[in-house]
């Protein structure tokens, strides 16, 4: 009996993996990236690293925005040594202070006279409850407060560069937001979980408000589920065998990082989206989100709370 059960259960794993596999969307397109500004936040490691080195290889410039100076210099010479593009460089960002955002915004425009495409690739999980100096959630303003603030920074010099392309890597956990304004910092009630499916939904409502926002300025703006892959965003899960099962069980059954950085890939070089914005992608297709996530009434009203809280 304990054998059968074994078997049924390998047998379950197996079709799993490979249904996976079956599904996963690579991105297909050979859009060379020559002369292109690409900025990746997190670009450091996990699904924004391997973007990173994608955008590289089709000779983008690619600049690497992320908080470790050590880890964003490591990421840099690993991508020059794999694609022989040496202009990759990195950029301290670190998300959970504006301060910070600031003063890279300020760095990217006295360096850069363009950007092509900007991609909102870093986040984070377990980040605990407590606020950050500007009096927001940390979790909150990691995933969300501190993308939002980044991309209407940037937006003069994107709108300069256009065509261009915003991406925001957000996830299916989104489905299991609670949209309330009375608790957009986690004041009432909070929980890690709640935290991170929150920040996804806010980046699903900011994409949907944004492009309305751009229409008619060649700038578009889409947002996408990678799928569940082993990356450095359980790193803060704190029992460290939790972590490491966690971990094993993604390695095993779900994608790998390369896999998981497609779409994020695809939304910034495939000609098949040049004129789509405000959208939702799973596995290089087009999706439905949460009906939350299409509620264009909702994402305004998200939008002039969210520059309250940010100024």
């Amino acid at each position: 009996m304990i054998l059968q059960v074994i078997f049924i259960v390998f047998l379950f794993l197996l079709f799993l993996k490979l249904y996976q596999k079956i599904t996963c969307g690579v991105c297909k397109s050979s859009v060379h990236m020559m002369g292109k500004v690409v900025i990746v936040t997190g670009g450091n490691c996990g699904i924004g690293f391997e973007t990173a080195k994608n955008l590289a290889e089709r000779g983008a410039r690619v600049i690497i925005a992320c908080r470790s100076v050590a880890r964003g210099e490591k990421a840099v010479n690993e991508i020059i040594a794999a694609t022989g593009n040496k202009n990759v460089l990195h950029r301290q960002l670190d998300f959970s202070t504006f301060r910070s955002i600031r003063e890279f915004c300020d760095y990217i425009y006295k360096t850069e006279e363009r950007v092509d495409v900007l991609i909102n690739n870093a986040g984070a999980g377990g980040l605990g409850n407590k606020k950050t100096e500007d009096g927001n959630h940390v979790g909150m303003q990691v995933n969300y407060y501190g993308p939002f603030l980044l991309t209407n920074l940037m937006l003069p010099l994107l709108k300069k560069s256009a065509p261009s392309r915003i991406i925001n890597v957000s996830s299916m956990a989104h489905k299991y937001a609670e949209m309330d304004f009375e608790n957009l910092n986690m004041e009432k009630y909070w929980s890690d979980y709640l935290v991170y499916a929150n920040s996804k939904l806010f980046l699903n409502l900011m994409t949907l408000e944004l492009s309305k926002r751009l229409e008619g300025t060649g700038v578009t703006v889409n947002c996408l589920h990678p799928g569940a892959a082993p990356t450095n965003i359980f790193r803060n899960i704190k029992t460290k065998f939790i972590r490491n099962i966690v971990m094993m069980v993604l390695e095993i059954l779900f994608k790998s990082v390369w896999e998981a950085a497609q779409t994020s890939i695809y939304l910034a070089v495939s000609p098949e989206v040049n004129d789509v914005s405000g959208r939702y992608f799973v596995d290089c297709k087009e999706k439905k989100p949460s009906k939350l996530s299409q509620d264009g009434e909702i994402a305004k009203k998200l939008w002039i709370e969210t520059e309250k809280l940010v100024k």
